[in-house]
């Protein structure tokens, strides 16, 4: 095994991609990509297997797909420098999904919490794919013997699954075959939400275009969005203790503060006495010139989709190397035969 750090994470292919997205994800991608050092590498992968564990249109999940690869190619993940595809295109993904789910402990999949939520009161009309995902997803690092995954405080649980599969696989074949991955705890990945009601998320599902900033939108759109997003009309305090149960003053403050690289104390203290009068300009040309740039970019690359299907088999070719010297060696300790 390579004692190189590899960093695996996916991401899933969903439509109108918005400001939350970039922040909470896309953002921190690019930055683990620019900081490996010689011999690591970042593997990062469009998850369109997790993705039909929902109904899914075949075009629209298509279209997502491409979509989703030309915002994080235009938000500046680089083929050259990470290993960059589209889960299905890399069948190992699948293969190891089953030996590992003929490992994995029907109790530890029911302890799982992010199948009760989203199941919901149909849990008897889930799909087993949506029960078991989270096998899928210890396939999807153990694969590429990854050493670290990024996660937030809602995938914790499945980082702590896969490595309980691993662990077992290991010990029950004698041999360790899988690496034990670590969590990176994402702490500069921002919580953006809506622009309409700071209490919920930044979503592409809340019926109003107002409550988010799209990666599409125009900068008049955006300066728009900015001018009518929900405040208050206290001034902005000196430190975060002035913003508690103030939500909307919070997400505003706190957006500035993650675009600009800078803690949400510091922004304070540079507009501590304005009103959102004043800061909302502030904003607004912070964002503007955020997001133009990925927009433009954005637009080149979906104007070429044979690119970007050029650019994910590319990608899927190097990441299948890597991917069957794991297979192989899980299938040959299984006592299975594998054709080459």
């Amino acid at each position: 095994m390579s004692k190189n750090k590899r960093i695996v994470s996916g991401i899933q292919p969903t439509g109108n991609l918005h400001l939350g997205n970039y922040l909470g994800a896309i953002r921190n991608w690019v930055v683990m990509q620019n900081e490996m050092k010689e011999g690591d590498d970042c593997v990062f992968f469009l998850a369109d297997l997790h993705a039909i564990t929902m109904p899914q249109a075949p075009d629209a999940l298509a279209e997502n797909v491409r979509n989703m690869a030309a915002t994080l190619l235009a938000s500046g993940i680089d083929p050259k420098q990470a290993i960059f595809f589209a889960q299905s295109d890399v069948a190992a993904h699948s293969e190891m999904a089953w030996l590992l789910n003929c490992v994995a402990r029907i109790g530890w999949l029911n302890r799982m919490t992010q199948f009760k939520e989203k199941s919901g009161k149909n849990r008897e009309g889930a799909s087993v794919g949506l029960y078991t995902y989270p096998v899928l997803q210890a396939a999807d690092v153990m694969l590429y013997q990854a050493t670290h995954v990024p996660v937030g405080e809602d995938q914790k649980q499945h980082l702590e699954l896969a490595r309980d599969i691993a662990t077992k696989f290991n010990n029950d074949y004698d041999e360790k075959i899988f690496n034990l991955p670590e969590p990176i705890i994402q702490k500069t990945a921002a919580r953006v939400m809506s622009l309409r009601n700071g209490s919920s998320k930044m979503s592409k599902s809340d019926p109003s275009d107002l409550s988010r900033i799209n990666l599409t939108d125009s900068n008049d759109d955006i300066a728009q969005k900015i001018r009518k997003a929900k405040t208050d009309p206290d001034p902005i305090p000196e430190n975060e203790s002035g913003l508690t149960d103030r939500p909307e003053a919070k997400n505003l403050l706190g957006i500035y503060s993650a675009l600009k690289g800078v803690a949400i104390n510091n922004v304070l203290q540079q507009f501590a006495g304005q009103g959102f009068g004043q800061f909302k300009p502030e904003l607004a040309e912070l964002v503007v010139s955020s997001v133009g740039p990925i927009r433009d970019k954005l637009s080149t690359f979906k104007d070429d989709p044979a690119e970007i299907d050029r650019i994910l088999l590319a990608g899927a070719e190097k990441a299948a190397v890597i991917a069957e010297e794991t297979l192989k060696k899980a299938y040959q300790v299984m006592g299975l035969r594998r054709r080459a």
